[in-house]
């Protein structure tokens, strides 16, 4: 398996992703494709003492940033290490691309460069977020602020697919993100998505569900506009920080609470462990043609490898051969009807 790298993606890019790589490849045993600067990251492996001597490098002069507009990718920055990697993997030069960059241009350049499936209307980020029992997937989680009802309809189609062939749920339940649980509530775009979902017979639609019920088992996919989802993920992140910075304020707040931490303290790492998204490591972009993931922008070493280990899975699946079929198959009956 060749999996292609942005060596220029992220907040720690070079040195993390360099790290990473090298976790990926000792661990997950793939062939690793880093994009970028090749003196820059030689240089870079070489003070970090990481061997990269196995790793195929793709010299490329340019990166994109996080204050570049994203259609930068197929314009000004066209020999980014992003744009390089989306477009060695359209190429045929890699199995699947990875990247923590800019996530806007990414979708650009998802589109754009290594095209959509047949029959896709847009891309979606889909992160995989913990729930109290496992972990539920968020489409869209902010690759379109903007969606039509036919949009939120295939979020949930891509979604049921992957958590059945990338993570094993069987019948996946997918649910309506909305104000209140009831068919009539939301706004046009819920109600017209509401009954496009409950006619669609490849889906185990479960109808709308609220907010407050997403961390306790409400659904396995939940599917929203990318607005909404974009917003869902980033409280949920930083609710779930926010408390254990609460319960590290209580532990040390006297010696009693110290002695209490201490025996408490496997199943406190256990729980952290549980709640931190960096665990998945980052979202697929459902919808692609060929598989590309959205690393986390502040990704760390021991991310990126989880997040190569996810697009590993991904690549491996099958999903894009199962999510054709699937719009195929909706085609053949809407046709029929």
């Amino acid at each position: 398996m060749r999996i292609i790298i942005d060596a220029f993606g992220g907040d720690n890019a070079p040195d993390e992703i360099i790290k990473g790589c090298r976790l990926a490849a000792d661990e997950l045993h793939v062939q690793i494709v880093l994009t970028g600067d090749e003196k820059k990251i030689r240089a870079a492996a070489e003070k970090l003492n990481v061997n990269v001597s196995d790793f195929e490098i793709i010299d490329c002069p340019d990166v994109i940033t996080m204050e570049d507009e994203p259609t930068a990718i197929t314009r000004a920055k066209k020999q980014s290490s992003m744009a390089v990697g989306l477009r060695a993997l359209a190429e045929g030069k890699g199995d699947a691309f990875a990247s923590a960059g800019n996530s806007g241009a990414l979708v650009v350049g998802a589109t754009l460069l290594v095209k959509r499936i047949k029959g896709v209307k847009r891309v979606a980020f889909a992160p995989l977020m913990p729930k109290s029992e496992g972990f539920f997937m968020l489409a869209d989680g902010g690759a379109n602020n903007e969606c039509r009802p036919e949009m939120l309809e295939q979020f949930g189609m891509m979604g049921s697919v992957y958590m059945q062939k990338v993570m094993g749920v069987q019948k996946p339940r997918i649910g309506l993100a909305n104000v209140g649980t009831e068919p009539h509530k939301g706004g046009e775009l819920q109600h017209a998505a509401f009954a496009l979902l409950s006619e669609n017979k490849d889906v185990h639609f479960i109808g709308n569900i609220e907010a407050r019920d997403i961390p306790f088992d409400a659904a396995d996919v939940v599917v929203c506009d990318g607005f909404t989802g974009n917003i869902l993920l980033k409280m949920y992140e930083g609710v779930a920080m926010a408390l254990m910075n609460k319960f590290k304020a209580v532990f040390k707040k006297s010696l009693k609470n110290k002695l209490a931490a201490a025996i408490v303290l496997n199943d406190m790492k256990a729980m952290k462990k549980e709640l931190d998204y960096n665990e998945y490591g980052g979202a697929p972009i459902l919808g692609c043609s060929k598989p590309v993931f959205k690393v986390h922008g502040s990704a760390k070493a021991s991310t990126l490898k989880n997040a190569i280990a996810l697009t590993v899975k991904y690549a491996e699946s099958g999903i894009i051969s199962e999510i054709t079929a699937a719009l195929q198959n909706e085609k053949t009956e809407n046709t029929n009807e």
